[in-house]
Formats: C-alpha cells, structure tokens, sequence
C-alpha cells in the first residue's frame, strides 16, 4: 500500500496545476440563539448519569489495524460487568468518551452512532472492507482527475455510501451514548482540532449538520495523498470564548506546549486572514488521542475547573484506556547491510518521530492524571486514579510481537489480521494491570467467550 501511497502522490503532483477547492458544509451561527442542544462536551455530559466511574477511552491512528485493536477492546469492555449501586453493569456503559484520531475514528464514531449493532456489523462494514480498492480506484477514476472539489470528496462518499450512511452529529446526540471527540489537525496552525460544538464556536459555526463522514475523513486525511477537509471561519456571532482563552493563557503562562495550544485556538478569531481552515490527519499533532482529553481539562484551568464548567461533581475512580496500535521497529532493517529503499527510510524516520512523540504524551498522560485525582481529592473523598496503556508492547510471544509490527497502515487486512488484532485488543486490555486494578476495586466478572472471534 506505501507504493501505491507514493505513485499516487506522484501522480498528484503532476495534476497540481488543476486547482482544486473545499467544499463547504458547516453552517454559520450569526447570533446567540435558544435554538435545540448541539453536540457539545457539556451537554453530552450533562445526559450521563453520575455513577462510580469516569472512564474515558482513547484510540490512535492506524488504519484498520488499530480500528481493529480499539474494536477489540471494545468487545472486552462489553463482555466484563461490574457491580455498581449493587447492580451488575457492563464496563461498556460507564464509558464517558472516546477519544480518537485517524484509523481509531472509524471506530469511535460507528460505536458512537450505532452502539451495540456494532457488534454485529461493523466487522463487515469496514474492518473487513476492501477499502483500499475503492479508495484507490477512486484516486485514479479519469473523473477525479479535473475536479474541482478534489480527491477528499471521493473518500467523503465512499465513507458515506458503505459506513455513515448520512449520519450527522445531531445523530450522535441523539443516541445518548459516550461523547465521541474525533480529532483532527489544523494544517494552517499546527492545532488539534475536535469535532464538538466548542471548537465550532470558535468559528462561528453549528456543528448539528455536520457530517460525520466528513468529520472521519478529515481525522484520517493523509496529507499530499487527499486533500485536507476544509471549514469556513464564519464572522458576526457572539465571541463567548474569547475571555475564557485569554484566562487560560494567563492561567498557562508557565508552559510553552499550553501557551501554543491557547494561541492557535486563539488564531480563529481573526475572522479576515483565517477565512478557511484545513483539517488533515489527527495524528500529525497527536497520535494517541490523548492529547484531546489533556488539553480540554488544563484549557478550562484544571480537573476542578473542567468539572465546574460541565456541571459534574467527582466520582470515586477516574481511570483512561489508551489503546495504541502504533507498531514497534523494522524487525528486517538491520539484518542485512543493503542501503535502505526511499520506503524504508520514510518509513523508519515516519516511526521514530513518531514513537518519541508518543512517549511524551504518555508521559504527560500519566503524570497529569495523577495529579488531577489529587486535585479532586478531599480528606473523607479521595479519588483514585488509573491509566492502562494497550499496545503491542505488551504481548509476550516474541513471534506475535513482530507479526503484529508487520502489519501494514492501511485500510485493508486479511481475515488472519484482523481476527488477530480483534484477539489482541481483548488479551492486552483484560492482563494489564492497572486495567485488573480497575475492575478489581469494582468487583468485576468477565464472560466467558471462545478463543477465537
């Protein structure tokens, strides 16, 4: 699939010279209005019963293998109950959000729109879909070739037709389930950009009619290969925003990587050199999902602050699963002293920047959730912390590990692939500790399902 990823953006270079243009889809809000509930983080919060736990849940990129992984997990979570007002609960329903960027979008959205059925379903809807067939001979259809509404647009319908089926975010609202925030990178600024009614009051704008096919296409638009997904920063609402950012920088003014995020926030208000925004792959500023929840809780001034401003009180454990399907090392690289293809060497130096940036926001991750608990606490009310962190670093079998790490990104995988990963995505997140630690304290059981899917 890398060879065809590199043909195709030769051959897209070649056909520069035909422009082509965003099409525009997310209406203006000229004026504060009383107007039904949107999609937003304090009205999907305010739906949530307050029980014992916050569980948020957050899914990386990867194409279908880590929509795979995440859909795994999911699964797992379904599958173990836990004891709740002395009631049995699946694990499942007391997620809160799902977090996700690029392949780990598919996922989230589907679940989020279709709960349940997605269990039925979603592995032949996609996991299982040649997508890569009908992305790639929509890449090369003579009819895209002089668009002007660009290759972007093709993937946007193909999402629709076979997975979304014209599904909006006033669809996701309506199903009461966990808030989904689908995450996608700012190419003008270097933002991370989420699909919620907040980020679309930064451009004046209402996101109920949005489309959530366009939504998962901009998450996962590799840059050069599509075109980025395009946003109109619309003028003349009512800026409620702007004083909380300028709080929140004055409130961050120790940390440069907040200071950054405020201010590239920020940049949305001036309405006259920011007319366009363009939305590419969320995993360019944050491959994990996770930077999504961290900058969320410290923009509204901390875990108390955050809490206040959803009007929800603590709960008695506050825990986060990262379900990551970035692969390890070339197991073949140094095997041999042949000088590395031009595949190869995107491919390592792709892997490295990668990886060096995930460790760091698994770091802030960890750090950060600890600390947040600690905030919340009170003498007579702590609140205990947990943060379980999926990945192919946790399977033991050397030789699984590395057949895991050869699995491609990209949007089709054999029957064996995908089985695997649906496997691996139960195992990893049922024997990691703190993740026993969690359902331990919560008086869990699991059902007992058959090896294989």
């Amino acid at each position: 699939m890398f060879k065809k990823i590199l043909t195709l953006s030769f051959g897209v270079l070649l056909l520069s010279g035909c422009a082509t243009y965003g099409v525009i889809s997310n209406d203006a809000v000229t004026a504060e209005s009383d107007s039904p509930s949107t999609y937003s983080i304090k009205n999907i919060a305010s739906k949530h019963s307050v029980g014992e736990v916050s569980l948020i849940l957050a899914f990386s990129g990867g194409g279908t293998r880590a929509a795979a992984l995440a859909y795994g997990a999911l699964e797992e979570l379904r599958d173990t109950t836990i004891i709740v007002n002395g009631q049995s609960r699946r694990l499942l329903d007391e997620v809160d959000v799902i977090s996700s960027v690029s392949g780990g979008s598919f996922t989230s959205a589907y679940y989020g729109l279709n709960g349940d059925r997605t269990f039925k379903d979603f592995e032949q809807v996609f996991l299982r879909n040649d997508v890569d067939s009908h992305l790639v001979s929509g890449l090369f259809s003579p009819r895209r070739w002089f668009s002007t509404s660009g290759r972007t647009e093709m993937a946007i319908q193909l999402y629709e037709d076979h997975v979304f089926h014209g599904a909006t975010f006033a669809d996701l609202e309506r199903r009461n389930g966990p808030l989904i925030l689908l995450n996608a990178s700012d190419l003008g600024h270097g933002v991370r950009f989420s699909f919620v009614q907040e980020y679309f009051d930064l451009l004046c704008s209402n996101i109920s009619s949005f489309s959530v096919a366009r939504a998962v296409t901009a998450s996962s638009s590799v840059p050069v290969l599509f075109n980025p997904v395009v946003l109109e920063n619309h003028k003349g609402c009512k800026m409620d925003d702007q004083a909380l950012l300028q709080a929140a920088e004055q409130h961050a003014a120790d940390s440069p990587q907040m200071t950054q995020v405020i201010q590239g926030l920020e940049s949305y208000f001036d309405k006259d050199n920011r007319h366009y925004i363009h939305l590419v792959d969320g995993g360019i500023t944050d491959n994990l999902g996770l930077r999504a929840i961290y900058e969320v809780i410290e923009v509204a001034g901390g875990a108390s602050a955050f809490l206040k401003r959803i009007n929800r009180k603590p709960v008695r454990r506050f825990a986060i699963i990262s379900v990551n399907a970035s692969t390890g090392a070339d197991p073949d690289l140094d095997l041999s002293s042949k000088q590395p293809t031009l595949e190869d060497t995107i491919k390592a130096v792709t892997r490295v920047q990668l990886q060096r940036y995930n460790s760091a926001t698994l770091e802030l991750i960890q750090g950060s959730i600890k600390r947040w608990a600690g905030e919340l606490s009170t003498s007579d009310k702590p609140i205990k912390s947990y943060f379980a962190q999926v990945s192919f670093k946790g399977v033991k079998d050397p030789e699984k590990r590395q057949f895991f790490n050869r699995i491609p990104t990209r949007f089709t995988l054999t029957d064996e692939e995908v089985d695997e990963l649906i496997i691996a995505g139960h195992e990893l997140l049922r024997n990691n500790p703190e993740y026993q630690r969690l359902i331990a304290d919560m008086g869990a059981s699991r059902q007992n399902l058959p090896s294989t899917p």
